[in-house]
């Protein structure tokens, strides 16, 4: 897919180093298409790796994809500099009169604290009233997926009596459904969070639908409606060694983690993560792209 950014953004570089297809603005304005408009609320801390991230996901289709990074207003992060949100993200002020063709709202290291604790809650509950009538499908990740239930549909959130952390295998539910289409019966996704949903609690919304659950990490992905908006409890846009990083990070903090599960071959830390999980993430992206956004949206915003 060729995937148009900000010509400076650091994960051009990256991505095109794989030999990912990604557009700067003078070669898209020679094509006589309209591009797909395609936001991501951006809540994860170290921003340029989600990028990254992300955009390997969403590049896997022939379909000229805008991208709008947004950051939260209200809450400005540590982990990445001010100088880099302020040339490549923009805020909820900045496009709340507009309307996209997708969202996308990542996950968020906060699933420990009450939703209304969270400092920028209030500005997201906007930008999920928002998504209603201003974006054509919103695909919600981790947390995001977890605030999104809790507000649109009253799904709370339960704490876990440990970190849910690794790769588990998961099974697919709803085969018709377009947002799988492609996966295998079983599949591998990561997870890396504290916290999950009820499928009980799902089940009683007749408007929610399980896709696809893990008999270890639960529910994984929701869909309300006819796409409308869907809800991915793990991080399947991860890349290799992301969990890697998160749990050498916290050994280096001193806090308790164990290893990640059915990661580290051998579980050994010092071998090289298999990487068990991208055909289906890219399928997942490729099957919301087509069936929720391009599919459905009009063609003039």
């Amino acid at each position: 897919m060729p995937i148009k950014v900000h010509s400076e953004l650091p994960a051009k570089r990256i991505l095109e180093d794989e030999n990912i297809f990604i557009m700067d603005d003078t070669r898209a304005m020679h094509q006589d298409i309209r591009p797909l408009q395609i936001a991501i609320l951006n809540l994860m801390p170290i921003k340029e790796d989600t990028e990254v991230q992300l955009l390997r996901s969403l590049s896997n289709t022939p379909l000229q994809v805008d991208v709008t990074f947004l950051t939260t207003g209200t809450y400005v992060g540590k982990h990445t500099p001010t100088s880099h949100l302020d040339q490549f993200y923009l805020t909820f002020e900045d496009v709340k009169k507009r309307k996209f063709d997708g969202l996308i709202i990542t996950g968020a290291p906060v699933e420990q604290m009450e939703f209304e604790e969270v400092n920028y809650w209030n500005e997201l509950v906007d930008i999920m009233e928002w998504s209603k009538s201003n974006v054509t499908s919103t695909l919600h990740i981790c947390w995001g997926a977890q605030a999104g239930l809790y507000y649109h549909y009253g799904v709370h959130k339960q704490a876990l009596n440990k970190k849910m952390f690794g790769i588990f295998e998961h099974r697919v539910l709803q085969r018709k459904v377009p947002f799988v289409r492609g996966f295998d019966d079983m599949f591998y996704a990561p997870h890396s969070r504290y916290t999950t949903v009820s499928k009980e609690e799902i089940d009683k919304c007749k408007e929610l639908t399980v896709l696809a659950e893990s008999e270890e990490a639960g529910v994984f992905i929701v869909i309300a409606g006819e796409g409308k908006q869907i809800f991915v409890m793990g991080h399947p846009e991860y890349d290799r060694v992301s969990l890697d990083k998160e749990y050498k990070r916290d050994i280096n903090k001193g806090l308790a983690i164990e290893l990640p599960r059915n990661y580290y071959p051998f579980d050994q830390p010092e071998h090289r993560p298999n990487l068990v999980w991208r055909a289906h993430a890219n399928a997942m992206y490729t099957n919301w792209l087509n069936y929720y956004v391009y599919q459905v949206t009009p063609y003039e915003l």
